[in-house]
């Protein structure tokens, strides 16, 4: 019986709590430093983010950033790389409003003024998005920059080549353009330009998705596809060479190589994971054969991973069940199938497959995570629960809300409302923030309790 007292608020959870039909989620401004949406012509089903020269560890808003994204048209002559310049991000954080109201609420009056702020000028002064574009013929499967030069693009495509791509002119172009909101409309017309790759690599036998620049060695590339073979292209002067008669086959027994990361301390070793919910280690001085370290990691498809670059012995890895787990690369030993080493930690939140997950470069315990489920999680490895702390931070912020005893304590943030996430990166220079890519465009986002405090 409704006796007209106020219900206390709950933690609603995606796949798990139900909503009736006329109901609907609103994002809560309080919780976002800020939270920014745009789209393209056609939806992208990978981006990266570009380095730039606008300075590290930024935390003062407005701020401006470079990425490039490859797209999934209708048509594979539709497809192309699309480099990005998002000015204007403004800080759209909103305190909860004083009942009095307080005439003096900046944080209030500043997000009021942008309500009602697009991106791409297409309302009052919200962010600007520039955009210029290289043909790229099938769609992109998988995109990457190599780290020690941004502008050196790789892309994977459902064509089954991996090609190398200069984007200086257009990153160029981009950084001398003038921010006007008459732009973006004028870049929608612009026809994407035609040029060649400065390298192909047609000597894979099927479409695949996983590729990685080292970090250590400038211009290392690792590639794999979905028949279970890996390549490696080794820099040349003039451009790439390409194992193409040694290709790895024996890591993941013909299934899929679903991704690939280079160590970020080691020139001669990289990981990948697969269909066959194995993770294994390599040798890249070994030209084919067995990798040198191997455990199945899921009982089924590993779908993602990521290596951590602050602390070089973690990896994360995503699968098709929802989880998402943590391994001491210390711990793994030989290639014994019959041996399954233990996990430093289990999430099993999501509850579709995982699509993405990356390691905070600001930070070495904190990752983030996308899966089918509609959500994207950022974690914190180092958090553990302490239900008299927790008791009392809720009570100072007035928050009453009743949290799921089976909620991880190391789960920071949810973001929702995204349709089919497939992938997400942390802002290389921007502490906290975090770009997702899905299939109804484009999000950066900030979590209050995330990263620098704004400015």
């Amino acid at each position: 019986m409704d006796d007209g007292a106020p219900r206390r608020p709950e933690v609603w959870r995606p796949g798990v709590d139900g909503m009736d039909e006329d109901e609907e989620l609103e994002y809560d401004p309080t919780v976002y430093d800020c939270l920014h949406a745009w789209s393209l012509e056609w939806p992208c089903l990978s981006f990266d983010v570009v380095r730039d020269e606008l300075g590290e560890d930024r935390a003062h808003f407005p701020h401006s950033m470079f990425m490039v994204a490859g797209t999934q048209a209708l048509s594979a002559e539709q497809n192309a790389l699309a480099v990005m310049r998002l000015t204007r991000l403004k800080k759209t954080r909103r305190k909860e409003k004083d009942p009095a109201g307080d005439p003096d609420d900046s944080d209030a009056s500043e997000s009021d003024s942008s309500d009602d702020e697009g991106v791409g000028g297409l309302a009052g002064d919200g962010p600007l998005l520039r955009v210029r574009k290289i043909a790229h013929h099938g769609a992109v499967n998988r995109v990457r920059c190599m780290p020690q030069r941004s502008s050196i693009v790789a892309t994977w495509s459902d064509a089954g080549v991996v090609q190398v791509w200069d984007t200086a002119k257009q990153l160029g172009e981009l950084m001398s353009a003038v921010d006007d909101a008459g732009g973006d409309r004028r870049d929608e017309k612009r026809a994407a330009a035609r040029v060649a790759p400065r390298f192909a690599f047609t000597g894979h036998a099927d479409e695949g998705y996983a590729i990685d620049w080292s970090p250590v060695t400038e211009g290392r590339l690792v590639t794999g596809d979905n028949q279970g073979v890996i390549h490696v292209a080794e820099p040349r002067e003039g451009g790439w060479s390409a194992d193409a008669s040694a290709g790895r086959r024996g890591g993941h027994g013909g299934s899929s190589v679903e991704d690939a990361q280079w160590s970020p301390a080691e020139r001669d070793v990289f990981a990948s994971c697969g269909g066959d919910g194995r993770v294994c280690v390599w040798d890249a001085r070994v030209g084919s054969g067995a990798p040198a370290l191997g455990v199945r990691a899921h009982d089924c498809d590993v779908n993602v991973m990521s290596w951590n670059r602050r602390v070089n012995y973690m990896l994360a890895t995503g699968a098709d069940d929802g989880g998402l787990r943590i391994w001491d690369l210390r711990a793994i030993a030989g290639n014994d199938e019959s041996k399954k080493e233990s996990f430093v930690a289990n999430f099993q939140f999501h509850r579709a497959p995982v699509t993405s997950v990356e390691w905070a470069r600001f930070d070495g315990a904190m990752l983030a995570s996308a899966a089918a489920d509609h959500t994207v999680c950022v974690w914190d490895l180092a958090v553990e629960r302490d239900a008299e702390e927790e008791a009392a931070a809720m009570a100072a912020e007035g928050n009453n809300a009743v949290a799921p005893e089976d909620l991880p304590p190391q789960l920071m943030f949810v973001h929702q409302g995204l349709r089919d996430p497939k992938e997400i990166h942390w802002h290389h220079q921007i502490p906290g923030m975090c770009l997702t890519t899905a299939a109804d465009g484009f999000n950066a986002f900030k979590a209050y309790n995330v990263g620098n405090e704004v400015a």
